[in-house]
């Protein structure tokens, strides 16, 4: 039998305010595939959309698309500074 933690929140890595200076390869691998998944499933709600002919359920499903295009964006805005910050000489910055 596994013994529960009382207190879950000792598990839990720590949530940062500002993002790290340092974006290692899992990192931007990790990006790139939440940009993957997004830009799919936008893909793919907009074309069950396209296919629907009851409107309620084509209601859903572009809402859906603009979450996932909402979401896309604003992962873009978040990395959009990027460039800038490689091509500067920040310590603790790997070029």
């Amino acid at each position: 039998m596994q013994q529960q933690n009382p207190n879950p929140m000792q598990n839990q890595q720590p949530t940062y305010q500002t993002p790290p200076q340092v974006i290692t390869g899992k990192d931007l691998n990790y990006v790139k595939d939440m940009l993957s998944w997004n830009l799919l499933g936008m893909k793919k709600a907009h074309f069950m959309a396209g296919q629907c002919q009851d409107q309620e359920i084509r209601a859903v499903l572009e809402k859906a698309c603009q979450m996932h295009e909402n979401h896309y964006k604003r992962i873009i805005t978040h990395i959009s500074g990027l460039p800038e910050m490689m091509n500067q000489s920040t310590p603790g910055l790997k070029n």
